[in-house]
């Protein structure tokens, strides 16, 4: 495998001077002069970062003409590794209970699925369809204590026919098969999160009007842009909605992910404003990183690296220092 080595430091503005932000709560979040770092750039649409519990930094490669493919980097050696030449057009990642990778894989040549990363870069779907249908474009997951897997299945381009009359959030069972729909509120669900203490499920609202979805309420030109809070019961079902912030017609939050401390760290695409956005769980806003390139995911590392935020954006790879530290499955169920 063919290995990249870092190339740059970049300097960066963490707080955006035209919002009103408490400069304790941005100190907070991170530290005075913290740089961001690129480390790879050799892509064409970046997306899904994930740690691995040996602290490997693993992200998507979404290509446009090719099914695009999951890359790996060291912390300590600063390399890049390409993990699964052909990774079926994946985007979100993560890991579940038993460390196993796990990718959601959309469409536009890809295999609409959520399924598992082998060791071997081979993927293995783990589900394809809901009530018989196929899936839209599976596009970001997380895994809840219980081993569910939560996943947005949205629908932004390829030609393959759209089955599921609705843009939804799902709630995989890996032990049983079930597949239950969850959301039905909001029209395309892109980015999800659930906080440290399994207790909300953030959903970013990410609809830019198109395609057309027969009973979705999506299409049309309408644009959905918001970041939104459900609370979860212990048998995995959400509750009313809460809407944290809207973007109104600016595209809004693509990917995201909590801390340890409950505090959101989330992707935003904002025309105006694109960067990293750290809000509280009532989505105020606490911090504002800009970022060169308009972002797309975000997470933590592991271990000694668990202080550092790592960035897809455009077609890089970037990374900062914080004051938090990310928040993780430990590999134990709840009752």
């Amino acid at each position: 495998m063919k290995a990249v080595r870092t190339v740059a430091m970049l300097a960066l503005c963490v707080l955006n001077a035209d919002v009103p932000l408490n400069a304790a709560d941005a100190a907070a979040v991170f530290p005075d002069g913290a740089k961001l770092e690129l480390l790879w750039s050799d892509g064409e649409f970046t997306e899904g970062v994930a740690s691995s519990p040996q602290g490997d930094i693993y992200f998507s490669d979404i290509a446009g003409k090719t099914p695009g493919r999951i890359l790996k980097f060291d912390p300590k050696t600063k390399t890049t590794t390409v993990h699964c030449a052909d990774s079926k057009k994946s985007n979100g990642l993560t890991f579940d209970l038993q460390g196993r990778l796990i990718a959601c894989c959309g469409a536009a040549g890809g295999i609409q699925s959520v399924c598992e990363v082998l060791d071997s870069g081979e993927l293995k779907p783990l589900v394809s369809e809901f009530e018989g249908k196929r899936l839209n474009a599976p596009n970001d997951l997380d895994i809840h204590p219980r081993g569910w897997i939560y996943f947005s299945d949205p629908r932004y381009g390829g030609p393959e026919p759209i089955e599921i009359d609705h843009l939804s959030v799902y709630r995989f069972d890996p032990r049983t098969g079930d597949v239950v729909r969850v959301t039905r509120d909001i029209t395309k669900p892109n980015g999800v999160a659930l906080s440290p203490d399994a207790s909300t499920l953030y959903v970013a609202e990410t609809d830019n009007g198109f395609p057309e979805v027969p009973g979705a309420g999506s299409g049309g030109g309408k644009v959905h842009m918001t970041l939104n809070a459900f609370p979860v019961d212990r048998h995995g079902n959400l509750g009313e909605r809460r809407i944290l912030k809207d973007f109104g017609k600016e595209t809004g939050v693509d990917g995201l992910t909590v801390d340890s401390e409950g505090r959101i760290f989330a992707a935003v695409r904002a025309e105006s404003r694109f960067g990293i956005g750290v809000y509280d769980s009532t989505g105020r806003e606490l911090a504002f990183l800009k970022t060169p390139e308009v972002p797309t995911n975000c997470g933590f590392g592991r271990g000694d690296d668990g202080s550092t935020l790592y960035i897809t954006a455009g077609k890089s790879l970037y990374r900062i220092p914080t004051e938090s530290r990310g928040w993780f499955l430990t590999g134990q169920t709840v009752p």
